[in-house]
């Protein structure tokens, strides 16, 4: 069930909000940082929308629920589509899972082995 437009409305001005509040901490620092981030998003091989999916896939890959919101609008505002946005989200769920999975296929599996070996070595001094 989506989240009614008051939460997401909520969520982009609590960021908001919270920029704000650090940009009149640490002026010197947000300023830079804002520099920094519009030459990062700036159209250059990639087109604009290209680097929103792409903020967007890491945001949903870091569990980033604000940037999760902020990139999305940014999608939008660039033309992504919803089948592009969802795409995007998808490659950003494989690679969360990826690491699980490799997890498994390794250490776990080295795991398995050495303590059935350590179980099997006790079993045999009885």
């Amino acid at each position: 069930m989506p989240k009614d437009q008051n939460f997401i409305e909520e969520v982009l001005l609590d960021y908001k909000e919270g920029m704000d509040y650090v940009s009149e901490q640490l002026p010197r620092l947000t300023r830079k940082y804002h520099a920094f981030t519009e030459v990062c998003f700036t159209k250059g091989k990639l087109q604009t929308k290209e680097k929103q999916l792409m903020a967007l896939a890491i945001s949903v890959a870091m569990n980033d629920d604000y940037c999760m919101v902020y990139h999305t609008k940014m999608c939008v505002d660039e033309g992504a589509t919803e089948a592009e946005i969802l795409e995007a989200v998808g490659v950003a769920a494989a690679f969360r899972a990826g690491p699980s999975l490799s997890q498994a296929a390794t250490l776990v599996r080295d795991a398995i082995e050495a303590f059935e070996k350590e179980q099997d070595s006790s079993s045999n001094d009885n």
